[in-house]
């Protein structure tokens, strides 16, 4: 009993070091062996990275961008700071192969990394070290890269490239993930699949880094399957730009193109309460009551705290009816 104890204990350890490699500074270096793409649109300029691995929150450890400098995938045995520092070096004037060259240069663990980089010109750089573990290679192409170690088998990099090119007449987060799509349909991470993320900033910074890093933030941390669900967050976030516009229109009184865009966003969405209940007000500020009336009914059927919601709007002025209009609301 007392030996079947000490292998107990011992096989976290074990485990831990299998999956671990220490690096110049003391500490584990992250294991993200994964497939990923790295990419500048050319029509927009806005750059990207997507990232699917059998590994918890790879959004946390492999995804780096910034609005106006480029974009980053660090990935294998995972140096972080390649993310940090390879988006300090392009700011401060480098190509993305004169970042990784300088990154790689001193790194004593450059044989196990893979990194790709994309600049805000659209200039490409990828690494694939000779000890990562195979199915490993990359493929470089016209303002993008594609990454992956430690696939099932070789053909995963020519069949994202292959998707990426083919589909150019997409928007860029869509684009992106054909190319992961096409790489799980290859035959993907030998290991199976838990997490996902798909990043893309800004080709040119307007001077406000919470938008402009943030066009499309997404992470499925854990999940049995991640690129399903990342592309159903995808469909989500268009949804809500909808909403979003929905909501600027309201505030410069344009009823009628938040109309407009709050129809566009329950299309996608049907049963999202969310989107009825404002396409619902929309109609009501339209002085389409009765018809925003016979929508809340159904929508306060299932949640009636939308009901009493819907009476604090016209204190704000969200809602511009009478009082006989609102009794017709709420009722």
């Amino acid at each position: 009993m007392r030996k079947l104890i000490y292998l107990l204990l011992l096989s976290p350890v074990c485990l831990q070091a299998q999956h671990t490699r220490i690096g110049q500074n003391g500490q584990p270096e992250p294991f993200a062996h994964t497939f990923s793409i790295v990419a500048r649109d050319e029509r927009t300029g806005d750059m990207a990275v997507g990232v699917q691995s059998h590994w918890f929150s790879v959004g946390t450890t492999v995804s780096w961008g910034e609005a106006g400098v480029g974009v980053v995938a660090t990935q294998s045995f995972v140096n972080k700071s390649f993310g940090i520092r390879g988006l300090q070096l392009l700011k401060q004037g480098k190509t993305a192969q004169q970042a990784l060259d300088e990154l790689l240069k001193g790194d004593e663990g450059r044989d196990v990394r893979q990194v790709a980089i994309v600049d805000a010109k659209g200039n490409v750089a990828v690494h694939t070290g000779k000890k990562c573990v195979d199915h490993a290679g990359h493929w470089k192409g016209r303002g993008f890269s594609v990454q992956a170690n430690m696939m099932l088998n070789n053909t995963v990099p020519a069949a994202m490239a292959t998707a990426f090119e083919k589909n150019a007449s997409l928007p860029l987060p869509e684009r992106v993930m054909k190319a992961m799509d096409a790489a799980q349909a290859a035959g993907g991470d030998i290991r199976g699949k838990q997490s996902a993320v798909l990043l893309v900033v800004r080709g040119k910074s307007t001077g406000a880094p919470w938008d402009d890093n943030h066009l499309v933030d997404l992470r499925v941390d854990d999940n049995p399957q991640p690129l399903q669900e990342l592309g159903r967050l995808l469909r989500v976030h268009r949804a809500y730009e909808y909403m979003n516009n929905g909501d600027l229109a309201v505030e410069k009184n344009d009823m009628k193109t938040a109309m407009t865009e709050y129809g566009a966003a329950m299309k996608m969405f049907p049963e999202n309460l969310e989107m009825k209940y404002w396409t619902a007000i929309g109609l009501a500020n339209s002085k389409q009551v009765a018809k925003a009336a016979d929508l809340l009914r159904s929508i306060y059927a299932k949640d009636p705290n939308w009901r009493e919601l819907t009476r604090r709007l016209p204190k704000v002025g969200l809602l511009t009816v009478s009082q006989k209009e609102l009794r017709e609301l709420v009722k």
